[in-house]
Order: C-alpha cells, then structure tokens, then sequence
C-alpha cells in the first residue's frame, strides 16, 4: 500500500466521499461483494478444526493410541500456535500482502485437515493439527488488517459479520460433528475429515481474490510497486498502553472463554445435571454468541469509546460465576446464557483492534502484538483451573478464580475502549 494510499485511508469519511484514489479506479467492482463472502468463509473455517476435535476427543485419542500426556499436549496445542504463528504475520503481510496471506492460511487449513485424520500415530495427527492451527492464527491475525484496508468505513459492521461467522462455525462443528459421524459410518476419521470440505471451499474463493487484489494494488501503486501492507515505518505497538490494554485484554477474555469450552459441561454434570443436559447447555452458551457477534461490534464502531460495553459484558460474566457458585443446577439455564453474553468479549476485542489504529498498518502490528500476547496469556488458564478442581474436590475454589479474573478484564476493557490510537501514543505522525 503506498503512503497516499494510507493517508487517504486515514482521512473522514466524509473528505474521503470526495476523492478518487487509483487504487479505487484500478479495483474490480466484484472484488468487494466477493470479498465480503470471502471473509465470512473464512471466519466459518477460524474454529472447526478444534472444537470438532473436542468432539470427537476421545475416540480420536483411542484410535491412535495417545497417552494421557500427549492428549493434554493436544489441548494446548491452539493458543501455543496462535501466538507462535501470529506473530510472524506482519512480516509476511508486508512480503506478500494480507490478501495473498489469509488465502495461504486458508490452504493450510485446509490441507491439515485433510492429512489428520489418515495420520497413523499421535506425532502425525499433531504435525497436521499444527498446520491447520498455524493458517488458522494467520487468518485470525489478518482479517482485522483486510477489514480495515478495503472496508474503513465499516469497520464495526463487517467485524461483526465475521465475528458473527466464526462464532457460527464454532457452535456448528460443536454441536453437528457427532451426529453426521454417526451418520457417515461412525469413524473418528471421517468425522474430522468432513469438515476439510469447508476450508477446501474457502481457498478456491480466496485464490482469484487475492489474484485480483494484488493486480489491482500493483496498478495504484505503479511499476515495480509491493503490493503489500506497510509495517515498516508504522508504530511501535510495544510502546503503547493501549495495545498492552487490548493484549491482558484479549487473553483474558480467551481464558475465560477456554475454561468455559473446556469445563462449564463438567461444572454442571457435578451439579446433577444429566451429561446429554450438559452438553445442551454448553452449546447454548456457545451459540449467545452467533446473535450478539454481529450487534456488538456494530454498536462498539458507533461509540467513541467502548468501556461501557466491556463493563457490561463483565458483568454479566460475574453473576453467571456466582450463579454457578451458589445454585449451579436450580438455575443452569440462567447461568449457560450468561456466560454466552459474557464471552462475546472476542468479537468486542477484535472491534477496538481495528478501531485503536489509524492505517492498516497500524492494525497488522497491533492485531498480531493483541492477539500474539493474549493467547500466551490464556494458555495456563484451562490448566490452573484444572488443577485447583483436582486438589480442593470441587468447584468453589476455581469458580472464585474465574470471577476474580473478570475483574482486571474489566478494568482493562475500560482502558482499551479508550478514544485514542497507538499511533498517537508513540508519536507517529500522520
């Protein structure tokens, strides 16, 4: 992207109806409505790979004969690879273009999903897990940076579009891989192969999407031209007390949302609620968050400053926790729908990303600094959890730990919805 470019990106909306950019005139008129689809293909494909995992866990761990190490290794395996991986986004936007990038992240999704599951032992199944999961923290890195480039008017809109999409593909994989398993014969195997058909799907509409972006940025910027993002010259994100906010930020709120995934069915079947009852009221928090990924970020793109909804959020995560600490099976319905709310905190976090920087630039550098960090943040979250469930024989100990940690969510909610951007702080000027 040249400087102009970005300039113009930054201006108003309403300085920016009167121009007419080259990098407009040279963009094909399908390429946005396309790319709206691309982007929610994408966003369906963010989550199968792990929860229709957790779904078929344990046949899966029998069938290739894990110990119970290495199926722990397994569980981790996600946030380890969305920091790792994440991290070597801005540099590879800035080689080849966010467009370009997302669509190889695609293809490695989709090309890990297919070798898992003819894997014959737990080292092969990992290495293909892992390939998926690196396409996967690339892509979840990158959209923010493509909605803020070729959307910058409604940044609020289409985070919620995708948000509301991985949200969707999330609660489908949970929720449906079991039954069309049984259906299919019932091997874990075909199970888990299945959902490869979708991220197939994503990387053919992503191959002339990123064809056609990359021509039309080379013909704006003029001969020779990168047809990249530029991080180089853009802010130093580690400098900023916003993108420290946003990064605690983001990796508490996946580390409530990990423990609820991993441990919310078991907090209720030691209630006495059935296991089938269990699993309903798992898939109910899972899928609050379908409705209200998409209503969130469009009400946080229309607010100057976004606290108020992280206060919200929090709260309602609060009372779900004490719920479940005073009556976890009187009021199980009550306390499922809460913690739905309460985890929308995601689409809300990937919201104020897109928000607290002024260039695509910017959002690459703080998209991969937020998420990077935050996902090694929430790593020993589900351990600790399980481990303090272990040694005090029950429940109360840990719920007061996952109440406790809402509380500097909150407050650091309250400082990353601040009017301000991480350019401003590190003194970049525009």
């Amino acid at each position: 992207m040249s400087d102009e470019e970005t300039k113009t990106l930054d201006r108003p909306a309403a300085d920016r109806a009167t121009l007419t950019t080259p990098h407009a005139t040279a963009r094909p008129t399908w390429l946005g409505p396309v790319l709206i689809v691309g982007i929610v293909l994408a966003a369906l494909n963010l989550r199968p790979a792990i929860t229709s995992l957790g779904a078929l866990f344990e046949e899966t761990r029998t069938g290739l004969g894990m110990s119970g190490t290495v199926a722990g290794l397994i569980t981790s395996v996600p946030a380890l690879c969305f920091a790792v991986f994440g991290v070597t986004a801005p540099r590879l936007s800035r080689r080849f273009g966010p467009v370009a990038v997302v669509c190889a992240g695609m293809a490695a999704v989709a090309a890990g999903l297919l070798i898992r599951p003819f894997a014959d032992g737990a080292a092969g199944f990992l290495a293909a897990s892992a390939l998926s999961l690196a396409g996967i923290a690339l892509t979840n890195v990158l959209l923010p940076v493509i909605v803020k480039r070729y959307f910058p008017d409604r940044v609020g809109t289409m985070t919620g579009l995708y948000s509301m999409a991985l949200a969707a593909g999330t609660s489908l994989a949970a929720a449906a891989t079991v039954p069309l398993t049984d259906a299919l014969g019932g091997s874990w195997r075909t199970g888990l192969l299945m959902w490869a058909s979708l991220a197939v799907v994503a990387v053919l509409l992503w191959l002339p999407i990123a064809r056609a972006a990359r021509r039309a940025d080379r013909a704006a910027a003029g001969p020779g031209a990168s047809a990249a993002v530029r991080t180089d010259a853009g802010p130093r994100v580690a400098r900023s007390r916003t993108a420290w906010a946003l990064a605690c930020y983001f990796g508490l709120q996946a580390t409530g949302a990990y423990i609820t995934m991993g441990w919310l069915p078991q907090i209720f079947r030691d209630a006495g609620v059935s296991a089938s009852t269990a699993g309903v009221l798992l898939a109910v928090t899972m899928v609050m968050g379908v409705p209200l990924a998409f209503v969130i970020p469009g009400l946080a793109g229309r607010m100057r400053n976004q606290g108020a909804i992280a206060v919200t959020l929090g709260v309602f995560g609060l009372t779900g926790y004490l719920g479940l600490y005073f009556a976890p099976a009187a009021g199980a319905w009550a306390w499922a729908l809460l913690l739905g709310v309460s985890n929308c905190a995601f689409p809300l976090v990937i919201t104020m990303i897109g928000l607290r920087a002024k260039s695509p630039a910017g959002v690459v550098k703080l998209s991969a600094f937020a998420q990077s960090t935050g996902y090694l943040i929430s790593i020993p979250g589900p351990l600790v959890i399980g481990t303090l469930y272990q040694h005090s024989g029950g429940w109360d100990l840990p719920l007061a730990l996952m109440a406790g940690l809402l509380v500097p969510q909150i407050a650091l909610g309250v400082l990353a919805g601040r009017d301000r951007t991480i350019e401003d702080e590190c003194g970049v000027r525009d």
